[in-house]
């Protein structure tokens, strides 16, 4: 079996649910066509084997004839080998296009991530993205899974059709036109099941947010008290996909009921005819018994078409939230090209901030939320007027690497505590330098670098976290690092230490440190203060005290007597 696709997945077709799929198909056609050629003989030897058993019967037993009986009996062996290979073969390739299709997916709904960052989580919750990546991937591989069966299917009934239309043209008429109305009348089942399953995957997703949301501030929650009541909305809320759960499957199983109901009334009526038309003479035994095995076998083939529109109608809906990611454009792109040396000054012409190559830069806003929007600007989180080295940031090359922007809501990722840290490969003497820079050696000698890291690091208290991002940041050591209030988590003795080591582990990069406390901006080599927004002072730490009452109020939290 070949492996799975490991190269480029392609740029898929997302204009609407059903050009996903079809691309998917088109994508994969080689291997669905084998897969659906092998159904095909898997499901016919199958079929045929009614009609050998009826010819042993009469031309072996019933003539008393030993040798056709051996004949026959080894055309059935046959029939059994080829069934037994065939099927063996096609499960192998069902299940390599449930596996290609699926990852396919991932693959192009992870690549998809990447490409929004950090437009991602303004536009989608966690919960909805992490169901797309677990639930919605499997249904769309069900839908090519179920290709081979259904391909195999749909020849199986037109062959046994044409058999029974050979030997006895009403039973063949019978079956032409009972599958038909089988599929007219279970089609009405289907809209209910494909409504009530896109609001119950709509729900799961909502669920799903709060239900991170909920373990990310369990400990927040516990400290207010506040368990008891999120507890009720988490409960109400999954009360509500329950009974949303209940519909769907309400409806489901009214569709798997006449996938086993009007089969099984189909197969009786031929059973009956074919009895008649034996009582009558008009058909021999073996031609009754080889009917009624047709009748039997029928109940099969039809069986999955009706689990083929049920698997398709999922995929539908997952493809329909696959696409719905897919249609999301990032804020801003990143498709500079043009190369800037590190050493280059980086300027803000919203707010007139300069910031100039090799220093240690602290931007004091009188609002917090004005630095973050310049660090977001400076990044290139968000479209602004910035320019490096004389560049618009929209043209440089390798944004990403170049600035590295570090905020609070950063995570720790699940696993290894080395691999959380280090961002190339193996840790080395960078990192070490790192975590003595964001004093979080004590951090690291109690646990150890093999630690596994729960989910965001939750096992760490709010300023362990908070040194470990810190040193996780330098040791990425990026020609432009932005700092969004560090030290806000750590005691004061601790944001001493950080203060202290940042400028001289950074001498020579550019550093910008967005914060208010006191003891970062006294190392500072310029200090910025902002308000409303643009640049109202800058200088040295001390100076500015003595000269910006605005600056005065806003480091040491007191009152402002009026603008300076």
């Amino acid at each position: 079996m070949k492996s799975l696709p490991v190269e480029d997945p392609g740029r898929p077709d997302h204009r609407s649910p059903n050009r996903y799929l079809l691309w998917l198909l088109l994508t994969q056609r080689r291997s669905v066509a084998a897969a659906a050629a092998l159904g095909v003989i898997w499901m016919l030897s199958q079929a045929l084997m009614p009609a050998a058993i009826g010819r042993a019967i009469d031309d072996g037993v019933a003539a008393k004839d030993s040798g056709a009986l051996l004949a026959w009996t080894g055309v059935l062996c046959g029939l059994g080998v080829v069934q037994a290979v065939s099927g063996v073969t096609r499960h192998r390739m069902a299940v390599f296009n449930w596996l290609s299709a699926a990852y396919r997916t991932l693959q192009i709904v992870t690549r998809q991530s990447t490409r929004l960052g950090a437009s991602l989580p303004k536009r989608l919750s966690a919960g909805e993205v992490v169901s797309v990546g677990i639930s919605d991937v499997s249904h769309i591989g069900d839908a090519l899974d179920i290709a081979s069966r259904g391909s195999g299917a749909v020849v199986a009934i037109f062959v046994v059709a044409g058999i029974l239309l050979t030997t006895s043209p009403p039973l063949g008429l019978i079956v032409l036109v009972g599958v038909p109305v089988i599929l007219a009348v279970a089609a009405p089942l289907l809209k209910p099941y494909r409504v009530r399953e896109e609001k119950h995957r709509e729900l799961v997703g909502e669920l799903n947010t709060h239900a991170t949301d909920l373990v990310a501030g369990l400990r927040v929650l516990r400290g207010i008290g506040g368990e008891r009541l999120f507890a009720g909305r988490y409960r109400d809320e999954s009360q509500r996909v329950r009974a949303a759960g209940v519909r769907t499957a309400a409806a489901e199983s009214k569709l798997s009921g006449a996938e086993v109901l009007l089969p099984g009334l189909l197969v009786a009526l031929v059973t009956w005819i074919g009895a008649r038309f034996a009582a009558d003479g008009t058909i021999t035994v073996g031609q009754l018994i080889a009917f009624y095995g047709y009748a039997v076998f029928l109940i099969h083939p039809l069986k999955v078409l009706g689990e083929a529109a049920g698997k398709v109608t999922k995929a539908h809906v997952s493809a329909g939230r696959v696409v719905r990611l897919l249609d999301l454009e990032p804020e801003v792109e990143l498709s500079g090209t043009t190369p800037v040396d590190g050493s280059a000054e980086l300027v803000d012409a919203s707010s007139g901030l300069v910031v100039r190559p090799g220093r240690l830069t602290a931007i004091a806003a009188a609002d917090p939320r004005d630095a973050q929007a310049i660090a977001d600007r400076l990044g290139r989180y968000t479209d602004g007027e910035v320019t490096y080295g004389g560049v618009p940031l929209g043209e440089v090359a390798d944004v990403r690497s170049r600035i590295l922007v570090a905020v609070n809501e950063d995570r720790l990722f699940t696993g290894p505590l080395a691999a959380s840290l280090t961002v190339r490969g193996e840790p080395d003497g960078t990192l070490e330098g790192a975590l003595r820079v964001a004093s979080a050696e004590d951090v690291v000698a109690e646990v150890g670098l093999d630690a596994q890291v729960a989910e965001a690091g939750r096992e760490f208290s709010g300023g362990q976290r908070q040194r470990l991002r810190l040193a996780r940041a330098l040791a990425a050591d990026p020609d432009v690092l932005i700092l969004v209030e560090p030290t806000s988590a750590v005691d004061a003795h601790t944001e001493a230490r950080i203060a202290d080591r940042l400028g001289d582990a950074r001498r020579g990069r550019t550093t910008v440190v967005c914060t208010t406390s006191p003891l970062v901006l006294d190392r500072a080599d310029h200090v910025v203060f902002v308000r409303d927004g643009v640049v109202a002072a800058e200088g040295v730490h001390g100076v500015l005290l003595d000269t910006e009452p605005a600056y005065r109020a806003t480091v040491t939290r007191e009152e402002d007597d009026g603008p300076s």
